[in-house]
């Protein structure tokens, strides 16, 4: 499948890419650099610093975004306006990576040691009334989460473990049955589902985006030009696109030139619009 670059490389460690017609398209990150980028219709990309890291984003359903930050969450207002909320942690050693919102508009973000070490990480549910929850623990490098069509199961990513969980998922008990769905070599990362149960990952050591149907069989690769491949996401007026995020973390200059683009597809199949943040 052929893979079409929609930017230039612009993004140091670009992640996280979602597509909302509440805010006029797609927005995506440059984690580490704490800033969202946004793409507008005329291809020309908007960067807003937001904090230290910025780790997902999600729409709100009334205007503006949820997003994860370094040691936890801040809200957009829909008049832009965004307000940090209390750290959740005070080790300056751990950061938070990745999320995602389930059906019942909660907004989940998991945590991971900078030092990569084993079981630092956690994932954390912010409600829409302000509070937290740790619903999973003892993760290394927290990633991809997202929701089946019908939202009874969630597909997840610990980097460290080489493969796709999943579990089961009701709005009273949340997340639970943890499973192997599939083994993935190759350092998976951020996910996304397309509306036939679909998964599809980006490998960030792999080159490449890898769809898995429902059963956890691979059918489908799509490769890119670069290693560093984070995250993606259905977007576009059909959602028919697939939208993906790349990154030049720890590349030598001049290595692998499109490293840090946005890049995109048209698989023959569509994404599901993104579930929104209820706060």
């Amino acid at each position: 499948m052929k893979v079409e670059q929609v930017t230039d490389p612009l993004a140091y460690h670009g992640e996280g890419p979602v597509w909302s017609t509440a805010w006029g398209g797609l927005r995506w990150l440059d984690m580490l650099a704490g800033d969202v980028l946004s793409l507008s219709s005329d291809g020309a990309v908007a960067r807003r610093h937001i904090d230290t890291v910025v780790a997902a984003v999600r729409p709100r359903r009334g205007g503006g975004a949820v997003i994860g930050v370094e040691r936890g969450f801040a809200l957009e207002d829909a008049d832009g306006t965004v307000t940090l909320l209390e750290p959740l942690w005070s080790d300056d050693r751990v950061r938070m990576n990745e999320g995602g919102c389930d059906p019942d508009g909660r907004f989940y973000c998991g945590s991971m040691a900078y030092d990569l070490r084993s079981g630092a990480g956690a994932v954390h549910r912010l409600d829409p009334d302000g509070s937290t929850t740790v619903v999973l623990d003892a993760v290394t490098v927290s990633n991809g989460l997202d929701w089946s069509p019908d939202g009874s199961r969630a597909y997840y990513v610990d980097t460290a473990t080489d493969r796709i969980d999943v579990f089961d998922y009701d709005p009273a008990g949340g997340l639970s049955g943890r499973r192997r769905f599939a083994d993935v070599p190759g350092d998976p990362d951020g996910l996304t589902v397309d509306e036939e149960g679909g998964v599809w990952v980006a490998l960030y050591g792999g080159g490449s985006v890898r769809r898995y149907t429902p059963e956890g069989d691979l059918d489908e690769v799509v490769e890119l030009p670069v290693t560093k491949v984070t995250a993606c996401t259905f977007g576009g007026p059909a959602l028919d696109r697939l939208f993906i995020t790349t990154s030049r973390e720890h590349l030598d200059p001049g290595d692998e030139p499109q490293a840090g683009a946005l890049f995109t597809c048209t698989p023959g199949v569509r994404g599901m619009a993104a579930r929104e943040f209820a706060g």
